[in-house]
């Protein structure tokens, strides 16, 4: 009972001197209150005291609160514990316990005595109780550490996932359409600087053709590469995507009746700028330079550019990385539909291209493709309807007709007459084929087709058999 009270006497007064502990140098009081909690964990002792029999270590609430609740629980088990014997020397303690443990039928007593020397005060030992209170006497305190699970790490793998998932490719979108248009702004504030310059110093008119203008173009903006209308593929990329996603043979808008809205009787010429930037223009002769006009669009009158920021690098599609101004034509249709009545060319397959379709395969798909009949052999008609996609996609005896009087600048020949006249190679070149060259119509005559011939001074038409391989397929819409 003495041992007891001298201990809550000793411990009362450390609870009192707790709370300046961290502000003075280390006090063997605070040594001793450390002490208490490092070790009396380890013993885990059973409290059977009643509630509030200890109730002088309310004081401690202000020392180190982080460590308070382990400081309150081992004092607690210390003065109320079942089976515990202490003696108390000046700067020292030693205490007993005895505990039964039973196994099967056998009783052994476990008797332990720990001593533990409470250091004297050192005037250079550091100014707080710093890690003195969760420390362990000789490692005897073994506290769990939180760690996560492997379920819990994998959950949240695949949280971290999805997110990315959903979040990236939209901010990735935005970064390629932020860069694109600014990329797409600067290109254009140089170029017009550049013409407007030309028109400045009197220099925008007066070209026969693209290529001489693209020439004195280079003196005002730094061009890396050009190339004529035969090798648009070495400046420009071959393929680029409308915005609904039709694919358009660029290699093949080789004039400014592909490229523009109006024939201007030039050629198109591919363009590579220092900065990155390829692109295809057709200059307009008829540019009206205007000198002392500031206010003067000198790209918008002088020329019909299509450009791609990125390159030969993807998406290659407009409203993206490829842009035009307003002089460029419906890139949808290979010659501006206005010239040729309306009729759009989607596409033009050369000789060898599309693959003819036999016999048996044409009577049973002729119904879905619109074929009135079969050729007994291999069918060049029926497989040249299949590759346009049906017999509505193949340009009429009328529509031919339309063709013949762009390709050979006349308004005079009509569905079916014949004339004989100089034929523009220069627009004929976009049909991947040098004259003389035979189209296949939608007229059909039982196993035989009208088509329609072009050759370099006339053109005429003919009814010829399907079974020829030597015809070109003009794919259109209608």
């Amino acid at each position: 009972m003495a041992v007891k009270s001298e201990l809550v006497s000793r411990v009362s007064k450390v609870t009192r001197n707790a709370e300046h502990c961290h502000q003075a140098t280390m006090h063997d009081s605070c040594k001793f209150l450390s002490w208490i909690c490092s070790t009396l964990t380890e013993t885990r002792l059973r409290s059977v005291a009643p509630a509030g029999s200890f109730r002088s270590l309310s004081g401690l609430t202000s020392f180190r609160p982080s460590a308070n609740p382990l400081i309150t629980q081992s004092l607690s088990h210390l003065i109320t514990s079942q089976k515990a014997a202490f003696t108390l020397a000046e700067g020292r303690l030693a205490w007993q316990t005895k505990s039964a443990f039973t196994h099967r039928e056998t009783a052994k007593e476990v008797r332990s005595t720990i001593i533990y020397n409470v250091p004297r005060h050192k005037a250079t030992e550091p100014k707080t109780c710093n890690h003195s209170i969760t420390q362990s006497l000789n490692h005897l305190v073994t506290s769990k550490k939180a760690a996560f699970t492997l379920a819990e790490v994998l959950i949240t793998l695949a949280i971290i996932g999805v997110v990315a998932v959903l979040t990236i490719p939209g901010l990735i979108k935005n970064h390629n359409e932020k860069a694109w248009s600014t990329a797409q702004s600067v290109f254009e504030k140089r170029l017009e600087v550049a013409t407007r310059q030309m028109n400045t110093e009197e220099k925008l008119s007066g070209y026969a053709n693209t290529m001489d203008f693209v020439n004195e173009l280079k003196n005002k903006i730094k061009i890396i590469n050009v190339c004529d209308s035969n090798n648009l593929s070495k400046c420009f990329e071959n393929t680029i995507l409308t915005a609904d996603g039709q694919e358009v043979d660029a290699a093949n808008l080789k004039t400014s009746a592909q490229l523009a809205k109006e024939d201007w009787g030039t050629e198109t010429v591919g363009v590579q700028f220092a900065d990155g930037v390829s692109a295809l223009i057709a200059y307009n002769p008829n540019t009206d330079q205007q000198p002392f006009n500031n206010q003067f669009s000198a790209t918008e009158a002088s020329m019909a550019i299509l450009y791609d920021v990125s390159g030969y690098k993807n998406p290659n599609t407009l409203g993206k990385d490829v842009n035009q101004n307003a002089n460029v034509t419906d890139l949808g249709c290979m010659i501006n539909p206005d010239l040729l009545g309306g009729m759009c060319i989607k596409k033009i397959l050369a000789p060898g291209t599309y693959s003819p379709m036999n016999a048996a395969d044409c009577n049973a798909q002729k119904g879905d493709l619109g074929i009135k009949a079969c050729y007994y052999d291999d069918d060049y008609f029926a497989g040249a309807v299949k590759a346009c996609g049906r017999i509505s996609n193949i340009p009429s005896m009328e529509q031919l007709g339309q063709l013949a009087e762009y390709l050979y600048d006349t308004d005079s020949i009509g569905t079916y007459k014949n004339y004989n006249g100089a034929l523009n190679t220069t627009k004929a070149s976009q049909f991947l084929s040098d004259p003389p060259f035979y189209v296949w119509s939608t007229r059909q005559y039982g196993s035989y087709t009208y088509v329609r011939y072009f050759d370099s001074t006339n053109t005429n038409t003919y009814i010829h058999e399907r079974g020829r391989s030597g015809h070109i397929a003009v794919c259109v819409d209608k």
